[in-house]
Order: structure tokens, then sequence, then C-alpha cells
């Protein structure tokens, strides 16, 4: 038999003639595997290309496939199962009538006890057709006393049941079912509530409590699918509703709620289908590889400042925002109806005239609160914040939030009591983080700051940014309020100890909220957002002088960082600089916060003890500089010597001789002694002693307290030694976070480098030093190694993202020295190809340092000719730009 159609349903025509369609799927021979494969195909063809032309609703083309597998299922088992004692039933999703185009088909056939001989060969001869079709089926074959009885100890298995229609078969048996797991027998409703919240709960810590992550899952994530499932099932059990409608007839869901879940729910529907339709595979997962061709296919296009992604991943980042909202409404209305029933006959307890307590749930005391005093909306967060034993907001003051932010308009921004509460938010001791978290949950925050409601849910395509801004944010201001709190000084020790100290607290919870707030305008979002803030603090009456300190902190919050990560601190003149732009100890010590703070929120993953090590050794550089005065600046000589004694003091005591370790020295340039520190000199010049084999390559790895491990290098100076060292490097799966290349006098390198394991861990087993080392030593020695082939490919994520090669030159005013700034897509191998090109074209490298920015590498190169001097001619650093270029774009592909 053929696939069905009809004349005016010719084949790929959509949900053209969809009735006729399902029509002759329930007249098909199902011993004619090929026709039904056929059938099947052809219905998941039509609602791929329904849904493409965008021809049908997304609950529409959901129910379509239900459908199709309907008519299938139910002619299947009237052909193959002859008998009367059993019965098949769709559960799940499927019994939802919710099937996406790669949905799992959970069935359940339910058999009279005493009749299970009559039934198996049927049951049998059903199920293996199944599999011969191919259709991916999960099933379970059990009598309705089983169903109760495993119901009873399974809170996935009652749900599924919860979820059933028949399908075919004895509707008898399906009753008894029913009636043997309704919540009289098993699962009473406030057991069952009780333990969906628990299960939301662990389900949304596996997800570090946010959706607003690179590549959320649309279905479990907190604010996806699965958050709008539990309010049904909880639903269902406790008032029999069968739809997330009928909450609007038992007065759980007003009607713009429920249309509000609907569109929700719609949208996620349709995420969910084009990861279908795109991947052929029941994909839930909204991966980099996915998102650009989603946000094509759900018809969205670039615009100024803004990719078409970018515009897809923020509609997806606030539509779950919102949904967030919605279930914490509805999840804390069934806990007030369901755990909760005397409730009302408890005595609320007042907090002032507006506000009253129940439960530890602050609610207001009449409907009409928030339209008669709109700074009310404010004030609720600031009474949460002032009265611990406030658990959260009650249901149905949450409600009444929703409905009436509206209020917060100009004249609300515009009002002095307001200004006055959000600043009392700002200036608390502690909760500051949890209310302006719920205020940016509940639509408050981004009511009150217009400009902050423009970056909620904006995301970055790339993979630096994990988090949206406005979480980011908000994740910026958590990471401050820990440092000002006793209880997390374990976390980072020196950075709490000046955030304790700093007067007026508060400025930098300013400075967290504003650092960010212009993202995506436009146009340089440091200046932008210097100036919002400079209008945020005048406006909310805070002084002219922390208002020049909140716009400086806000214009240079990127200084600290980009000084520390791509250029070299151990220059003095660098510091130099650096202290003359900072000025003062106030302004060094809230950017040090700032910048910590700042960067562990962007990506927490690549936040190390070496990142915290170089903005330490900036800070008290630094520092140093400013308490010895601008106008005595720190000299290169003098900072030579006092390092030289410093570390001779430290041999001295060790028991190596002077005259020993000075002779040794002499072959060391003045560089050597600024960019290592006495504690790295001694256990170098130690280590070389200790070697005593000029003609052996010795190498070393140390695990350095608070900045990671150390590998230091000294042979006798070789080609390609940099290419191949690295290249070891990253074919042993290390990462090279900063190298160091020294030269002695009579050409022995002397070379330091800061390597982690790809977690960012440091190298910390004993035999993963010594296979590290044994690598290193048999390449370097073996002069016939040129280059390393390294074979571990780059991650992914990685892969997806295209980032041409960008070259820049520079001079170093510091010293006689070019800098050489790459960047170009991470990978692994990629500073031995860096190296193999610098040998090829003649080119020295003194110092590097390596930056890694999700998918970018943003590596500096301090280099010179073989004169060791600065390379002057632009004809040379032409051709280095365009070999470095063609070797690196071609060895990505």
């Amino acid at each position: 038999m053929t696939t069905p159609a009809t004349a005016d349903t010719p084949a790929h025509a959509g949900l053209a003639g969809w009735d006729s369609f399902i029509d002759g799927l329930a007249a098909l021979d199902t011993t004619d595997l090929k026709a039904v494969r056929g059938a099947l195909a052809e219905g998941q063809r039509r609602i791929a290309e329904a849904f493409t032309a965008d021809e049908a609703t997304i609950t529409r083309l959901v129910r379509a496939r239900g459908q199709v597998i309907d008519a299938v299922l139910r002619q299947s088992w009237a052909q193959l199962v002859a008998t009367e004692h059993a019965c098949l039933v769709a559960v799940g999703g499927y019994g939802r009538n919710e099937l996406l185009p790669q949905s799992d088909i959970d069935l359940l056939v339910l058999y009279q006890a005493d009749q299970f001989d009559t039934a198996k060969p049927g049951i049998e001869r059903f199920l293996t057709h199944l599999w011969d079709l191919g259709l991916e089926i999960g099933h379970a074959v059990r009598t309705p006393s089983e169903c109760a009885e495993l119901a009873r100890g399974d809170l996935t298995i009652i749900t599924n049941l919860m979820e059933s229609r028949v399908l075919a078969g004895d509707p008898a048996l399906f009753a008894r079912m029913r009636a043997a797991t309704s919540a009289e027998h098993v699962w009473p409703s406030a057991d069952f509530f009780s333990a969906k919240v628990e299960e939301q709960q662990i389900r949304h810590a596996r997800f570090d409590e946010t959706a607003y992550k690179l590549e959320p899952n649309v279905k479990e994530s907190p604010g996806g699918l699965r958050d709008i499932q539990t309010i049904a099932w909880v639903a269902k059990r406790q008032f029999s509703a069968q739809t997330l409608d009928g909450l609007v007839d038992y007065g759980f869901l007003s009607e713009r709620e429920y249309n509000d879940l609907h569109r929700g729910q719609s949208f996620l529907w349709r995420v969910r289908f084009a990861l279908h339709v795109l991947t052929g595979r029941n994909e839930n997962r909204l991966l980099f590889d996915h998102q650009i061709q989603i946000a094509h296919m759900l018809g969205y296009n670039d615009a100024e400042n803004t990719l078409a992604v970018e515009r897809f991943m923020q509609r997806y980042y606030r539509n779950i925002k919102a949904l967030s909202a919605l279930n914490d409404i509805l999840l804390q209305l069934f806990s007030e109806a369901i755990l909760h029933i005397d409730d009302d006959d408890e005595r609320p307890r007042a907090v002032n005239e507006r506000f009253q307590s129940r439960h530890g749930f602050i609610e207001v005391t009449h409907e009409k609160v928030f339209e008669e005093h709109p700074p009310a909306l404010l004030e609720i967060f600031y009474l949460m914040e002032t009265r611990p034993g406030l658990q959260g907001i009650r249901a149905r003051t949450l409600r009444l939030i929703r409905r009436d932010r509206r209020l917060i308009d100009e004249t609300f921004r515009n009002s002095i009591h307001c200004r006055r509460l959000f600043t009392e938010i700002l200036r608390q001791r502690s909760g500051v983080t949890r209310a302006l978290r719920r205020m940016n949950r509940y639509g408050i925050l981004g009511r009150y700051l217009p400009n902050f409601g423009q970056i909620i849910g904006r995301m970055q395509y790339d993979l630096f940014h994990t988090l949206t801004v406005d979480e980011h944010t908000l994740f910026v201001i958590r990471n401050i309020r820990r440092l000002s709190l006793s209880r997390f000084d374990h976390e980072l020790p020196f950075a709490s100890e000046l955030m304790q100290a700093l007067n007026k607290p508060q400025i930098m919870c300013i400075t967290g909220l504003m650092h960010d707030i212009a993202k995506g305008r436009g146009g340089d979002h440091s200046e932008l957002g210097a100036a919002d803030a400079r209008a945020f603090c005048e406006a909310h009456g805070i002084s002219s002088e922390d208002t020049d300190m909140v716009c400086w902190l806000v214009r240079q919050h990127l200084l600290m960082s980009m000084t520390a990560q791509r250029r070299d601190i151990n220059d003095v003149e660098v510091v130099n600089e650096f202290a003359r732009e900072v000025a003062t100890r106030e302004r060094l010590d809230r950017l040090f916060i700032l910048t910590i703070c700042d960067i562990r929120a962007t990506n927490p993953e690549l936040w190390n003890s070496w990142k915290e090590s170089l903005l330490t050794d900036l800070y008290m550089n630094t520092r140093r500089a400013l308490e010895r005065g601008l106008d005595d600046p720190l000299d290169r000589d003098e900072l030579v010597a006092e390092t030289r004694s410093a570390a001779a003091a430290m041999l001295t005591r060790a028991g190596i001789n002077t005259p020993h370790f000075k002779t040794l020295w002499t072959r060391f340039e003045p560089e050597y002694f600024l960019r290592h520190s006495p504690e790295e000199i001694a256990r170098q010049t130690r280590a070389i002693i200790k070697h005593g084999d000029d003609d052996a390559p010795l190498v070393t790895l140390t695990d350095i307290p608070d900045q990671g491990t150390t590998l230091f290098v000294y042979t006798r100076d070789r080609d390609y030694l940099f290419g191949v060292t690295t290249g070891v490097l990253a074919q042993l799966g290390l990462s090279v976070l900063d190298a160091r290349i020294n030269s002695t006098s009579d050409d022995y390198t002397l070379d330091t480098y800061v390597v982690s394991e790809h977690s960012g861990e440091p190298i910390s087993e004993d035999f993963r030093r010594q296979e590290v080392e044994a690598a290193l030593i048999e390449a370097i020695a073996d002069p016939t190694v040129e280059s390393i082939d390294v074979t571990r490919r780059a991650s992914r994520r990685n892969r997806y993202f295209n980032v041409p090669t960008q070259i820049y030159f520079s001079a170093a005013t510091e010293r006689d020295c070019t800098v050489m700034e790459i960047i170009t897509a991470d990978r692994p191998g990629l500073l031995s190809i860096i190296g193999d090109v610098f040998h090829r074209c003649g080119i020295l490298i003194e110092t590097a340092k390596i930056a890694t920015i999700g998918e970018r590498a943003e590596d500096v190169f301090f280099v010179t000719d073989r004169q060791q001097i600065a390379i002057a001619d632009d004809a040379v650093l032409r051709e280095l730009r365009r070999t470095m270029t063609t070797e690196l774009d071609r060895s990505e592909h």
C-alpha cells in the first residue's frame, strides 16, 4: 500500500488536507512495513514543512505528530493484538498529546492479571512491530495493581500515570488503573506537591539556579518547559485540572497570567521544535552549534549593534525570566492552598500600615496598596532586607506587583522618596543581592532603571561572557557583597581585607550596578556607562566626591585587568604609568576589588590563582609606587639591585656559596632580575647549581602557592625552542598562562612558563610532573625536532566560531622592543605555531602575555630582531604579519 494521499494533499504539502492524511493512516495495512514507514516519514516531513513555512500554530504542530502516532498505533493494535484483556495507554508527554518531532513515545500496556498468557503473544507481536517500524518507544507492561504498587514509591511513575489516555483496548482496565493511582490511594496531593517542589529545586541546582547560561536546556533549565509541566502536574493532582486554562476557572491564574504562560510555553515549544527539526534527534540543549540557525529559522535578523542570534537569545532569556516569575507565583499559591489550608484563620502580624506577614511571608494589607502608594513597590524589597524573619513574598502580593509595576513611570523615578528607598536598598549590610535579584525577577529593577531594562536578557555571542549582562551585573554585586562579609574571608582573603576596610561600601554596589549598564548601545560602554552613573548618582543624592569615584571606576573598570593581562607588569615604566592613572590609594583599592569581582562574574571557569597573582602583583607594585610618590617614580636599576639583594640573602640562608651564584649571575641580563621575584631567582639559581651539567637541558616544575605551576627551562639556546616547548605542553593537554624568555650572555636560555591543566588546576600529581619533565627534556635535547605535531583538537564550542586573525604592532616605550598583539581562534598548539613563525622570520621573544577570551586567543608578544632591538623596518613587520596571518588562518581549518 502506498503512503496515504489525496488529490488535494500532494506530497510535502504541509498541513494542507491533514485530516484526509490522518484518515488514510487509519486504513493502512500494518503488515506492509514499507508503507507504514513511508507514512510516518511523510507525516514528519509535512509537520516540519509546516513549521518552516510558519503555516500553523505551534500548538497544532505539537498535536499533529501525536495524531500520526495515534493512528498508526491504533491500527497496529487492532491488527496484531487479538485480545480484549489488554489496553494500550499513552503516558508522559505523549499522554499529554505533546509530541515534538523527535520526542519519546512512552507507552503503557495494561493487562488483566489472570489473562496474561492469553494477552502475551499479541502484546509481544505489537511491540516487535513498533521496533520494526523504527519507532523510538519506551514501554511498560503491567496490571493496574502493579501500577499502583510501583507508583507508591516512585514520583516519576505516578507523574507519568497522571498524564495518561487510552489509545486502544479495554477502557475498563484504564479506569481501574486511574482509580488505583488516585490521590485517595497513593501520593496525596500535599505529599505530591512537596515532592515536586523538591524535585524542581534539585533540578534547578543542577543548573546553578540560573538558565541565563551560554547553552541553556530548553526543557530542564529554570524557567524551561519542565517548570510549566510542574505547575500542570500539581494542578492535576490537587484540582483535577486537565489543562492550564483550567487553573483560571479555579482562580489560580488570571486570564492575563494564563495568556503569558501560554505565550511562554508556545515560544519554548517553537525553540525545541526547531532543535528537533535541525538536529534530527531529541535535542533540548540550545548549543552554540544551533543558535544562529535557529535564530534564522524563527525569523530573527541582524540589527544595529545586535546580531540576529543575540536578539533571539535575548527574547529567550526574557521569556524564561517571565516564566520563572509565574512559576514562583503559582507554586506559592499552591503551597498556601495545599499545605496551609487554615492560613486564613491565622492572625497576620503587622509590619507597617501597608504590609503584614503570615507564616514568614510578607503580603499587602489590602489589594490597592500599590495603587494608592506606588513607592511600596520598592518598599517591600527594603522591608525584606531589614526584617530577617521574612522568607519571601506571598503569591497574591507577587501577582499585584506584576499587575501594578506599570505604575513605575517618570513621576515615580523622580520621586525623592523612591530614590531614597532605592539608595537604602543598596546601603544595607545584608540582603542586597537577594533584593536586587528579586526586583529583577519580578520586573521592578528594569522599570526603575530603564537603562538596566535594556540589558535584561542581553547576551554576547562568544564563549567569554557566560551570562546575560543583567545576570553578570548581579553576580558582580554578589561578589562584592561576599568580600564585605567575614564568613567568606577564606575565598579571597586579601581582597576581603581591603573591602572590609573601605568607607562607604555602598559605592562599590553602585559601581557594580553601573559598570556594564551601557552594553549593546554601540560606542564605548565604559564611557557611556560613566555618564549613566553620574546621572544616577546626582539623582540619588550621592555626594560629588563619591559620584566622581563611581564614575572613574565605571570608566576605568577594564584598566587593571587589561594592564595585568596584556602588558609587562614587571617593567617599572608600566607600573609607573598605571600608578599615574590611578593616582590615589583609595582608587587602587576599589579598582582592585571591582576587577576581581568582574572577572569572576564574567567567566568563573577562567578565574584562577594565576590571574589573582597577576592582579595582586600589579596592586602591590602600584601601591608601593603611590607610597613612594608620583614625583619620585620607581627606578629600574634600583629594583634590579633590590631583587638581587633579596635573592642573594635567600641563597645565603640556604647555604649556597656566594661566589658560586654571583659568578652565575654575571651571565644573566638585568631584565631577568626585573621579570622574576627574588623567590623565583633563588629557586632557579639553586636548580642550575644543583644540575651542574650545562650540556643537558634542565627542566623543573614547581607548585607556587596562590599562583599555580611554574615550569623552568635552562638549556643551550637552540632553534625552534619556544615552538617545541609550547608544542609539547599543548600535546600533553596543558595550558600556558604566561611566558618569560631570557637569554644569558653566553647563549643559554632561561625560560619561565606558568602552566596549568586544561581545567585550570595546577599540576598536582608527581607522576604528571615527571611525565611533563621527561617529554620536554627529550624534545629539547634532540636538535632534529623542529616542531611538535599537536593532535589534540579544539573543543566543540571553539570549533564553531570563526575568528579571523588580527595582528597589531606598537612600540614598547618602556624598553627597546616591539609589541605584537595577535588575536586569533584559540586552539591546541597555537603557541607552537606562533613560535615556529617567529623563528622562520628571525624574531626573538622576550616576554609573552597569554590571554584566552572564550573562543579567542588575545596574546601579546614583546619581540626583537636577532640583534635584540626593536623592529624598525616596516617591510619586515608587514612580512611578519602576512606570514603569521596565513599560517594561523590555515591551521585553524
